[in-house]
């Protein structure tokens, strides 16, 4: 696995430690020798490396990484320039161009977001090719659990995006009243309709980063 540095390391530097830690580490280093992982060891941790702790102003949750060739990059619902769009950012770019009239962008590479403190975090930050949550409840749960109540120990205002069941159960977690939390169905296909489409999280985001003082994202993805 790939090292965890900046504010990061100091904020996450007792999870290393924990019994979890150690076999969660000895696990994944095993899958990466032994079989074909998503997303490349060195990308594990992009998320964090694009997006410090201090610079963080939302927050998207995702699950687990794609787990098809060439997709995964350590965040979540982006994927390589070169790929082709998958489903759930298709409609997150239809809920994008619906709410703030973004041009809908020819890739699904969302560095951009990352490096304005977008922190977009899968729960599970591992998969093996073909093979959907196969390292769920190996320990990734614990240790994203510990980057979220790092960002909701943040002395200031923060967004959260929680869309679909498993990001909302992370709810209970987001106890510092200066942040946002908003919560939506899943972008995918199969709940998109039920109230992502018009939820307008985009703009509200916005719109309270510049409440509060800050600069607001720019959800523009440029074409490639």
């Amino acid at each position: 696995m790939g090292m965890i540095t900046g504010d990061w390391q100091e904020a996450l530097q007792g999870e290393f430690q924990k019994p979890y830690y150690k076999e969660l580490y000895k696990f994944v280093k095993n899958e990466y020798s032994t079989t074909v992982v998503y997303p490349p060891s060195e990308d594990i941790f992009n998320a964090l490396h694009y997006t410090s702790l201090a610079d963080v102003k939302v927050v998207i949750l995702g699950q687990d990484p794609y787990h098809e060739p060439k997709q995964a990059h350590g965040l979540c619902f982006s994927v390589s320039p070169e790929v082709q769009v998958p489903p759930s950012l298709v409609n997150i770019y239809k809920e994008l161009h619906e709410n703030l009239g973004c041009a809908i962008p020819n890739n699904g590479y969302l560095e951009k977001w990352a490096r304005q403190g977008v922190l977009l975090l899968n729960t599970v930050l591992t998969v093996r090719a073909h093979n959907a949550f196969s390292h769920a409840g190996r320990g990734w749960e614990q240790f994203t659990d510990a980057i979220i109540e790092a960002v909701n120990r943040e002395d200031r205002p923060i967004v959260f995006m929680l869309w679909g069941s498993p990001a909302q159960k992370k709810k209970a977690m987001l106890t510092n009243p200066k942040h946002l939390v908003l919560c939506a169905p899943h972008p995918s296909p199969l709940s998109a309709y039920r109230g992502f489409f018009g939820c307008k999280h985009f703009s509200q985001a916005n719109a309270f980063l510049a409440e509060h003082g800050q600069e607001k994202i720019d959800w523009q993805i440029e074409n490639v």
